[in-house]
This record gives structure tokens, C-alpha cells and sequence, in this order.
């Protein structure tokens, strides 16, 4: 089976870089596999769940949660630049909760727009995060 070259990168680290079958990305305008040979382009990804498909394309291999950013897709090469990115097996399910619940404690306090802002991204992202974990 032929393999594209993954490379998934947060702000603090590369988190992969490696021959996979497909990668399954969830995109702004709906989620999209990316296998060797694919058309090239560049898009937004929403926050949502990368998953990873090393040996064949039925078995997903591994799943990272991202929190938003940009795919860079070529017919050889997949490179994510993600705002935050975490494998979901590392994800612990109760820092998540504890991290929710004060971040909707600080949306119930905030006066102005652009905070108001600030923290609904936050609990949109640890609510899809607490969700990833789930599933």
C-alpha cells in the first residue's frame, strides 16, 4: 500500500512525522482523507479528531485531537500546523472537566466582547476535547 508523508506540528513541537495509508482530518467544510496522490490544496481544519490510519485504510491506528488550524496537502505530503494538538489516549478526562467547568466560570464573568470571545473558544475546544475522550 502506497503511503503519504503525515506531519502533524503544534506551537510547542512536531507531534508526528511519518508514512501513513490516510489521514482523516476534520476540515472547516467537512472532514476529508488524504491518501497518496491527492489533489493539492490548502484549508482550514476545525477542532475535531485527526485520525491515522498506519496499515490499511479499515483500522484507524491513532487519534489526536486538535484545536483548529491549517492543512497544507499535496499529492505526496500532509502537513497539519494545529493551534493545539493531543493525543486523545492522553487526553485525562477529569483535568478536562476541571478545566471546563472554570473555563465557563470565566465566560459567566466576562464583561467584554472580545473576552466573551476568548473563552467560549475555550470551552468549545475542552468540550470537543471531553467529547474526543469519550467516543
Amino acid at each position: 500500500m502506497t503511503h503519504i508523508q503525515f506531519e502533524l506540528v503544534s506551537p510547542e513541537k512536531k507531534i508526528m512525522s511519518e508514512g501513513v495509508t490516510m489521514a482523516v482530518i476534520p476540515g472547516t467544510e467537512g472532514d476529508f482523507g488524504v491518501l497518496s496522490g491527492h489533489a493539492p490544496f490548502i484549508t482550514t481544519v476545525k477542532t475535531g479528531v485527526v485520525e491515522i490510519y498506519r496499515d490499511d485504510m479499515n483500522t484507524c491506528s491513532e487519534r489526536i485531537f486538535i484545536a483548529g488550524g491549517f492543512a497544507d496537502v499535496s499529492n505526496e505530503n500532509c502537513t497539519i500546523l494545529a493551534e493545539q494538538a493531543i493525543n486523545v489516549n492522553d487526553i485525562n478526562v477529569d483535568d478536562v472537566t476541571a478545566q471546563l467547568s472554570d473555563a465557563k466560570e470565566n465566560l459567566s464573568l466576562a464583561e467584554g466582547n472580545a473576552d466573551k470571545r476568548r473563552f467560549q473558544k475555550r470551552v468549545d475546544i475542552l468540550t470537543a476535547m471531553q467529547t474526543a475522550a469519550a467516543a
